[in-house]
């Protein structure tokens, strides 16, 4: 006789099988989900037509109508890139240029009112990365009563490429920055099809780390993003002028004599063995097969390619400026900010004392005092006081700058630190890295650490993703069971602290520092 434990698995099994799977309609049609653990997730659906052919360097347009129910159970490919070898979030599916899809994770079951919304867009440098990523799970904000929305967009020369046949082309743009009005075009895709996935299209919250948190930097400054999401979040994005996002000008030289974009892609033209500057070249530039525009293109070798790889652009329409310049002048968009970056950003390039020297020297008489302020206890490591000097530089002190501009112009703003070090790393690891946020953020640090993971961690990421949901649903990361995070304002300059031992508020012990570091970013450039 079967016992009645294994009947009944054997009908809950039979009838999970059979229960239709749930569906959304979109406006290009209809997708089916899955539901896992009280979380329904759609993936791989399309918010536009593939950029592949005639459609390389143009907006993106709408995707194809489909017929009947498309399912929507896997990941799509994320874009055309080289893989990075060491990715703390390495892809879960193979690069195309066919790659313009979304993800939508939402509770299976909620009553009332429509959920808030959050968009991830993830980072990589703007040349690699992608949606797929276990750790972006989006399930842990869906218990949360969130919908949270990841995407893809065009990467390296396929996202950012300018060339005198394109303006030629389109004179009156947008041109240049496609994966930037790829996120655009997703956006504008929440606003018209959230709602039938139960989110709310006037609650959107969006945010990124890293090329992640620049990009929600340019949908701030953005004219064209305006309307489209009503917080922001931004995790390590830069966004000091003229820090290391800075981009290039599509047919000036920049200030700094950088090349122009349309230079830098006249020069990948020539690498490829593409000559003009007429109609002809374009042809056969979008005719390259995509391997031949990728050219092994990736974190580790854009330095080496800058001459043939453009990146992000000062357009005109898309960027119409720095975000520093934009915040100075008070015309970003003006909603609640919580901004942040990790303690020890660049802990993986330690520089030989030779370099970390040029770097104090570029201190003048501040140079003894940067040496104080950087190793109080004078042990004489040039190498972590080259760390703390790139993080600081790069993440840390555009960070607060960005924190004091927003609140001074009356946002809702709070500062964070992160310094948690996942338990099983901090015997090696003094402090937390370019990117270890996320799957605490997003509560995946067991698809990032495994069974490494420690409830002392599981708790800290407990505690990051409550706060980033309660954030997204009113405004305000404050909630019930949380330890109490003060607006930031200049005068208190109290951030939130996410340490080992739990998180703490409390006034910048680093204000000395990056009061330095401040002083440098702010001096005119030497002649």
């Amino acid at each position: 006789m079967t016992p009645l434990w294994a009947w009944l698995a054997s009908v809950t099994l039979a009838v999970a099988a059979t229960a239709p799977a749930p569906t959304a309609r979109t406006e290009s049609g209809v997708v089916s989900g899955v539901v896992a653990d009280g979380v329904v997730s759609w993936k791989g659906v399309p918010y536009a037509a593939p950029p592949v052919g005639d459609l390389r360097w143009r907006e993106p347009q709408p995707p194809p109508p489909w017929p009947g129910v498309r399912a929507a159970d896997a990941y799509a490919h994320d874009c055309m890139q080289e893989p990075f070898p060491s990715d703390a979030a390495p892809l879960g599916t193979p690069p195309s240029e066919d790659c313009l899809y979304l993800n939508v994770w939402a509770p299976q079951t909620h009553a009332g009112a429509r959920l808030p919304v959050m968009v991830w867009i993830h980072g990589g440098g703007f040349v690699n990365g992608g949606s797929s990523p276990a750790v972006y799970d989006g399930s842990r904000f869906a218990r949360r009563g969130v919908v949270l929305v990841s995407f893809n967009h065009r990467l390296g020369r396929f996202g950012f490429f300018a060339h005198p046949a394109l303006t030629r082309e389109s004179p009156k743009g947008p041109l240049g920055n496609y994966g930037y009005l790829d996120q655009i075009a997703a956006l504008r895709w929440v606003q018209r099809n959230v709602a039938a996935f139960g989110g709310d299209p006037g609650n959107v919250t969006v945010f990124g780390e890293s090329a992640g948190g620049g990009s929600v930097l340019m949908l701030m400054t953005s004219p064209l993003a305006r309307g489209l999401f009503h917080k922001a979040i931004v995790e390590s994005g830069g966004g000091r002028a003229g820090g290391i996002m800075t981009p290039r000008r599509i047919r000036e030289a920049g200030p700094d004599g950088k090349a122009s974009a349309e230079a830098v892609g006249l020069a990948f033209a020539k690498l490829a063995g593409i000559a003009g500057e007429d109609a002809t070249a374009i042809a056969a530039l979008r005719k390259l097969p995509a391997a031949d525009l990728v050219r092994g293109l990736n974190l580790m070798t854009m330095g080496q390619q800058q001459d043939t790889y453009a990146g992000p652009m000062i357009d005109g329409q898309v960027v119409t400026a720095e975000a520093e310049t934009v915040f100075r002048a008070g015309q970003q968009a003006k909603v609640p900010f919580l901004v942040g970056a990790n303690n020890r950003e660049f802990g993986f390039m330690p520089l030989p004392p030779q370099a970390v020297e040029g770097m104090l020297a570029r201190f003048g008489p501040d140079r003894d005092a940067v040496l104080a302020a950087y190793d109080p206890q004078g042990t004489g490591n040039r190498g972590e006081v080259g760390i703390g000097l790139m993080s600081d530089g790069a993440m840390v002190e555009p960070a607060r700058l960005l924190a004091r501009l927003a609140a001074a112009a009356r946002q809702p703003t709070w500062e964070y630190r992160f310094s948690y070090v996942a338990s099983s790393l901090r015997k090696d690891t003094p402090g937390a890295l370019h990117a270890t946020e996320i799957p605490f953020v997003f509560d995946t640090v067991r698809a990032r650490y495994g069974v490494a993971a420690t409830t002392e961690d599981e708790a800290m990421a407990a505690a990051a993703n409550a706060y980033w949901a309660n954030f997204a649903r009113g405004g305000d990361p404050n909630g019930a069971g949380l330890p109490e995070w003060p607006r930031y304002s200049q005068k208190d300059d109290v951030l939130m602290d996410f340490a080992s031992g739990g998180t703490l508020a409390k006034t910048d012990p680093w204000k000395a520092r990056l009061d330095l570091t401040e002083r440098l970013a702010a001096a005119p450039p030497a002649r």
